[in-house]
């Protein structure tokens, strides 16, 4: 098997579901955290979800208050680390646009390639 650490970030800049990490095929990802940081100094509240390969949509966080970063600095969102399978998305969505940066970071493992 091979496995590679990534990150993703993104700046929430509207307030519509933005999509973080989507799992590569032939993938499992371990998602080890997801920190979510207040830029503006107004706090914020951010929601994040997982869509499976049926697109059915898991709430992970539901409107979780983010204060601004002077007051607490950047918050971890996972208490456990998450494992989303080939194909799965993970979404965040900002209460307030342009206040929030996120940054996920996962293991990416993939099957080994066999060959004679």
């Amino acid at each position: 098997m091979a496995s590679v650490f990534v990150n993703k970030k993104v700046d929430l800049t509207s307030d519509a579901a933005t999509t973080l990490y989507t799992v590569p095929s032939a993938t499992t990802a371990i998602i080890k955290s997801i920190l979510v940081s207040d830029d503006s100094g107004s706090g914020s509240s951010i929601s994040i979800s997982i869509t499976d390969t049926n697109s059915a949509v898991f709430s992970i966080v539901f409107q979780r208050d983010i204060a601004p970063d002077v007051l607490a600095g950047p918050v971890d969102i996972l208490t456990n680390p998450l494992v989303a399978e080939s194909g799965e998305i993970i979404k965040v969505t900002a209460t307030n646009a342009n206040r929030l940066h996120v940054i996920l970071s996962a293991l990416e493992v993939t099957p080994r390639n066999v060959t004679t």
